[in-house]
This record gives structure tokens, sequence and C-alpha cells, in this order.
């Protein structure tokens, strides 16, 4: 089988569709699927709050399917690259192909261009990504991520939020998404300090989880009888860093026992 290799650009993405889009055929089952209005997993809740030092990103573990758990140790916060993050909401299948495509894309671009696409640049390529996938929003199959960078130049984090279309919104502080989002919102906004340190902010973003799980049933709290705890990323000027489940463990800890005294 020949292919034609003569594509020189550096998005991955485009190689894809120019050159190879039976690769792309997958897309087609889902689709169907969504035309025939199976259900499908969707996962939520994740958010993304800014502090003196960086971006703590944090996501539930839980998919639903209708009524039911479909899944309880799901991931929907990912490394990017080094300095970036992606966390997801939406129909599980999609999300979890949109964040797999995104980290290859950026590793793409890094291997043909020699140097790591600025902040701004990865926000706007997840942008057009998302908006690629507006004709299987359009049919139920929804993304929405958050896009969370440090940016290197400026030394800062970052957050961005996006809608179906593919546009792209920065948040100068904090944001979450995913049907528990408006609850996590309504607490981050409430306890959001400029400049807070990190053990502050982790603390600050497990509890807009918690409250989001008490009002949402689409999204889970911490599960201390099947040790599974929310998943917790920072974004620094040292890089990714995911929080320890004992940490995480601890933190939950310490607000469930802080909730059990206030009542």
């Amino acid at each position: 089988m020949y292919f034609d290799l003569s594509y020189t650009g550096s998005s991955f993405c485009d190689l894809l569709t120019e050159r190879f889009p039976f690769l792309l055929t997958k897309w087609d089952g889902l689709k169907r699927a969504a035309e025939e209005m199976t259900p499908l997993p969707t996962g939520t809740t994740v958010l993304a709050l800014k502090y003196g030092g960086g971006v703590v990103v944090v996501g539930d573990r839980q998919a639903t399917e209708g009524t039911l758990i479909s899944a309880r140790r799901i991931e929907k916060v990912f490394k990017a690259d080094e300095h970036s993050a992606i966390a997801i909401a939406g129909v599980a299948g999609p999300c979890l192909d949109l964040a797999r495509l995104f980290q290859t894309e950026l590793q793409h671009y890094e291997k043909l261009e020699g140097v790591e696409l600025s902040t701004e640049g990865k926000a706007n390529k997840l942008a057009q990504m998302v908006k690629m996938n507006f004709p299987m929003a359009l049919q139920g199959l929804v993304v929405i991520p958050i896009f969370v960078g440090f940016d290197v130049k400026r030394l800062e984090g970052k957050i961005y939020k996006y809608d179906v279309t593919g546009g792209r919104y920065e948040e100068t502080e904090y944001h979450a998404t995913g049907s528990g989002g408006g609850h996590a919102r309504a607490t981050m906004k409430k306890q959001y300090r400029p400049n807070m340190d990190e053990d502050g902010a982790i603390s600050t973003a497990l509890e807009a989880l918690c409250d989001a799980a008490e009002e949402d049933i689409g999204t889970a709290g911490p599960d201390f009888i099947r040790e599974i705890f929310p998943t917790v990323k920072t974004v620094t000027a040292q890089g990714i860093a995911d929080m320890e489940e004992d940490r995480v463990r601890g933190v939950c800890q310490n607000l469930v026992e802080a909730r059990r005294r206030s009542h």
C-alpha cells in the first residue's frame, strides 16, 4: 500500500486528516451509537485553581451511564506535556481519545520544530480539536476540556475553558466543568484567595469537588471503603507533579472530619 508522505506541516491532526483519513473511521461507530440513543459512559467533574506557584487540577474518578455507575476508577486528568495538563468532562470514549490525540499533537510538534509549543499555542490547538468534534457534539458526544499550563516565559499558571464549538476563554482564578461544575465553582468562589499556597489550593479544590459530589449524582467524592480518591496534579515551573494518594486521602479525611464536627 502506498502512502503520500509529502505533508511537511507540524500538526499531527492535519496530517491524519489529509493523508490518513481512514484512521479516523472509528468515529463513525460512535456516531451511529449516538444516533441509536445508546447510553454512553459520561465522566464529570473536573476543576482547576490557580495559586502562587502554579495551578492545581483535580478530577473525580466516576463515570456514569444514565443512572448507573459504569466505572469507579476512570482517569479524567492527563499530563499533556512537561508544563501542561488537560482535564476532560463529557462522554468518556471521545474524551479519552481527545486527551491522547492532544498529547500526540504536542509531541509531534516538539519533535518537528525542536521547541515546546507556547502555552497560548497549546490552548489554541486544543480549541481547534474541540471544534473538530462539534458535529459529534450535536449528536450527544460532547467533550468539554479544561486546559492548564505554566507559562515559563511569564512565570505564571494559566487556565483555559472551552465550549462545544471550540470557543476558548482564559480564566484568571479558577474554573470547573461537568455536571457538578456549578456547585464546585460556588465553593471556590467563596474560598479562593489570590496567591494561595499549594496546601491551601489543594484543600480548596478537594472541598469544591466534595461539595459537587454531595449535590450531583454524577460526581463521586472520596471513597474510603474502596480506597478511591480524586486525581490531583499540580502544574508549576518544575513541571507536572502527581499528588501522592496518601496525601489526597489525608486532606479528604480532614475535610470529612471537619464536616462531622460542624454537624
